[in-house]
């Protein structure tokens, strides 16, 4: 469990890493045992009045490309430096006129057993159409948990880390 002192002491780093003009602004910092994703604010283009949703989309969705190839390399350097201090995959994302896009990012796999009626909930996610396999029909619950419960987890994950704070406070806390 990464810790929320843990956290601003990430963003601080990459606020601080992150060249001056290559976001508006650090939108998010996210990070879990596997990955760092780190998200910024890109200007949207300037469009005519009146132009369609459809001309809207795709301008936006270019702008977000554009910016991808031009920074590449930098983004690379970043994540290299991270890599290495962090001991974590780092990847990218952007808000662009209020459309978020992710570039490459990791699909770290999870293994677990179930038992019959859970993996029939799976297989008629699967009959259904929604997933094409057991792995994606989890992959679909977990979303939808995450969707309906972030109150909730938000509350566990702030007592995990007072849990890590009092545990810091122990005995052991030297040992470390």
């Amino acid at each position: 469990m990464i810790t929320q002192e843990q956290r601003e002491k990430l963003r601080g780093w990459f606020a601080g890493r992150l060249p001056d003009d290559l976001f508006e602004e650090l939108v998010e910092v996210t990070v879990d045992r596997e990955e760092i994703t780190v998200v910024g604010r890109i200007p949207g283009p300037k469009l005519a009045e009146g132009v369609s949703d459809a001309e809207r989309e795709a301008s936006v969705e270019g702008r977000i490309q554009e910016f991808r190839e031009r920074t590449r390399e930098t983004r690379v350097g970043v994540a290299r430096e991270a890599e290495h201090q962090f001991r974590r995959k780092v990847s990218w994302g952007v808000e662009c006129a209020g459309q978020r896009a992710l570039f490459t990012h990791v699909a770290a796999p999870v293994m677990t057993r179930l038992r019959q009626p859970e993996r029939q909930v799976l297989d008629t996610l699967i009959a259904g159409g929604v997933a094409r396999s057991r792995s994606e029909a989890l992959a679909w619950c977990v979303r939808l948990v995450q969707k309906h419960t972030d109150d909730w987890l938000a509350e566990l994950r702030d007592s995990l880390e007072h849990v890590e704070r009092v545990r810091a406070q122990g005995p052991d806390a030297d040992q470390d």
